[in-house]
């Protein structure tokens, strides 16, 4: 069991401009349920959760986010995402981000994710970018209603399936606000790299315990103190 628990947001912190199937997916899926059109126009993704996502688009359309419908649009989504995203993402990785998942590999890290993305999109992104086998566990948009709550949520994970210790340090690496947040409502230690789309001086403004530009300007030894 490792000692250091590394929980890792992935748009806007591990890869960036990955393309537009992911919306593309959530928009299928509420095409394919509800047999409605809905637009992205005038909603804010940065930051949200993909259930959160799916919600206000219904919304768009002026249909109910029931849960069972929620449900049933994510489920479909992650289906269209899978068979319609098959390009290599490796050339969206953040620079720094295979290196440092390599070093704290080698290190004996525990990885695991903490993610807005619905958990097969969110595998499925890992895989297209060669990171998948790195990550031992995680926590996605259906997971629960919070990044904090995910955050909570992808310890518990690491811990219960002994991949980190139960002692262990604790860190969430995130680009956005809420990352900041959802480490700071678990007691953990929040990293921000400013490689998302929030601007530097804003995602500072919320006191994260490090702050660094890009991953590879990221002091890997903070990880295990």
């Amino acid at each position: 069991m490792s000692p250091s628990l590394v929980l890792f947001d992935i748009d806007g912190t591990l890869m960036r401009g990955a393309g537009a199937h992911h919306k593309e997916a959530l928009l299928e899926g509420i095409r394919r349920v509800t047999g409605r059109q809905a637009s992205f126009e005038g909603i804010d993704t940065a930051g949200k959760l993909d259930m959160d996502l799916i919600a206000a688009l219904l919304h768009s359309t002026g249909t109910a986010a029931q849960t069972a419908l929620l449900e049933e649009i994510a489920a479909q989504s992650q289906l269209a995402y899978v068979a319609n995203c098959s390009h290599d993402l490796r050339p969206f990785l953040c620079r720094g981000a295979r290196e440092l998942i390599e070093e704290l590999t080698l290190r004996g890290a525990a990885l695991a994710l903490v993610t807005g993305n619905l958990s097969a999109i969110g595998w499925r992104k890992m895989e297209l970018a060669g990171l998948k086998d790195f990550f031992h566990c995680g926590a996605f948009s259906e997971d629960g209603a919070t990044r904090a709550q995910l955050a909570s949520l992808a310890t518990t994970r690491a811990r219960h399936e002994r991949h980190a210790s139960p002692d262990c340090r604790v860190s969430l690496i995130g680009d956005h606000r809420n990352d900041v947040e959802a480490a700071k409502a678990n007691g953990i230690r929040s990293v921000a790299v400013a490689s998302g789309p929030m601007p530097a001086s804003e995602l500072r403004a919320f006191a994260p315990d490090i702050f660094i530009d890009c991953l590879a300007d990221l002091d890997v030894e903070l990880l295990f103190s």
